[in-house]
């Protein structure tokens, strides 16, 4: 069975589920989301890329457990399906905790992010 593959679907279904149905964060519609995503697959490309290029292989997948459809210099696309999941499961919560427009934290938060740092005179 290709496991690395079903894994790495069922990763990118549960991760858009949750943003929809209980995360909720919007991420899909952000502007911002899509160039991060577009930024981490300007550095996967080389890293991922020279791992697992396969004129000179250092990470070796097994050719059982994963499509074999290589994309980007030979990354095994499963690569980039769990880049997405992690990346998005990243934003999306991050985005969920963070304050709401026109928000403000807390006064003392606020009062102490206002102070200058160092000894007072």
């Amino acid at each position: 069975m290709r496991w690395y593959s079903t894994l790495t679907v069922l990763a990118m279904v549960a991760v858009v589920a949750a943003e929809l149905l209980w995360i909720r964060s919007g991420v899909f519609r952000r502007r911002a989301y899509w160039l991060a995503l577009g930024i981490c697959a300007l550095f996967q490309i080389p890293v991922d890329g020279w791992l697992t290029k396969l004129s000179s292989v250092i990470v070796i997948y097994n050719p059982e457990v994963f499509s074999g459809i290589r994309i980007f210099w030979d990354s095994p696309i499963e690569d980039w399906g769990f880049g997405f999941a992690l990346m998005t499961l990243a934003i999306a919560l991050w985005v969920r905790q963070a304050p709401g427009e026109g928000e403000r934290p807390e006064p003392a938060v606020a009062a102490a992010a206002d102070e200058p740092a160092g000894p007072r005179p």
